[in-house]
């Protein structure tokens, strides 16, 4: 299976592994940064989240080639801690978030991902779940859709782009990526869809909107936090500035006295940060991965640890 886990050494460096420790890497995929993990957690143990089941059935196989103290959980990471807890696992040395689509799930044209093959309009990560693109775009109001488009694709022409939507279904059903394409297309105009390219965008917000990734990350990461031991680290890596934002507004949160406390001597324990931020600009890719993997461009990692 071809893929490239992004900043793999530098997620290694950073999670500060230790060899009887307990991480969870919270989006396995196709556990390259799981594998790498596992290698250097002799007596510790690696948990590993995906929605996909696919991802699951491949990862086992290939984890088991290094070892076999780890467990592979069908579940997106929404549900981290409850799944953690269910495990007998309370507390954890390290947490990984990967949010970047794996590689297999954007070439794979069946499932939906790409604005650029043909395939049914679907973008689900878990497979079983009931919410798709398909009943997205034929179901969901013109504001709802313009609100989604610009939210979460912060796509300027949002509004014209959700009506001309509306307007086609009423004759059929959307149902394939590339007859999505045209109507953005034909809403746009030639001019702006060449220069400006909406459709990565309106892909995007799809894809965030059928998988709450947006919801399920603020969740997961501030549970992670909870349960993270002391000198345990939290890397995470985005790839589009609204998972980012997202990140460093929980991150600064937990790291920074509350107003009313700023610049007392005596802090409550309970007013006290609960993490560090171990780096203040993001880390980014090298030269050299940027060369083998343009995927990369876009990504950035932050890191922190709990006091």
């Amino acid at each position: 299976m071809l893929h490239y886990s992004v900043l793999k050494n530098e997620a290694i460096k950073y999670l500060n592994l230790k060899s009887d420790g307990v991480y969870v890497d919270a989006t396995l995929g196709y556990a390259g940064h799981s594998r790498e993990i596992l290698k250097r957690i002799g007596k510790g143990f690696l948990f590993a989240f995906d929605a996909d089941t696919l991802a699951i059935k491949y990862s086992h196989q290939y984890l088991l080639e290094v070892g076999n103290n780890f467990k592979l959980i069908h579940s997106n990471f929404i549900n981290l801690k409850n799944e953690l807890l269910k495990n007998n696992c309370d507390t954890v040395d390290g947490f990984l978030f990967d949010l970047g689509l794996s590689s297999p799930e954007i070439d794979d044209k069946e499932r939906g991902f790409s604005f650029m093959q043909d395939a049914v309009l679907d973008m689900r990560m878990d497979r079983t779940s009931k919410i798709d693109a398909k009943k997205i775009i034929n179901t969901y109001k013109e504001e709802d859709l313009a609100r989604i488009f610009y939210e979460y694709g912060e796509e300027q022409r949002s509004k014209i782009i959700a009506k001309n939507i509306v307007k086609s279904r009423k004759n059929k059903d959307i149902e394939r990526t590339l007859e999505l394409v045209d109507i953005i297309k034909n809403a746009v105009g030639a001019n702006y869809f060449y220069k400006k390219h909406p459709e990565r965008e309106i892909f995007q917000a799809l894809r965030i909107e059928v998988n709450n990734e947006l919801g399920a990350l603020e969740k997961a990461l501030t549970d992670a936090i909870m349960m993270l031991n002391k000198g345990g680290r939290i890397c995470v890596i985005t790839f589009h500035s609204l998972e980012d934002r997202i990140v460093k507004r929980i991150f600064k949160k937990y790291s920074e006295v509350i107003d009313i406390y700023k610049g007392e001597p005596n802090i409550p324990e309970e007013y006290k940060p609960l993490i560090k931020i171990i780096n203040k600009k993001p880390i980014v890719a090298s030269e050299e991965e940027l060369k083998e993997n343009s995927r990369s461009k876009s990504a950035k990692m932050r890191v922190v640890e709990r006091i």
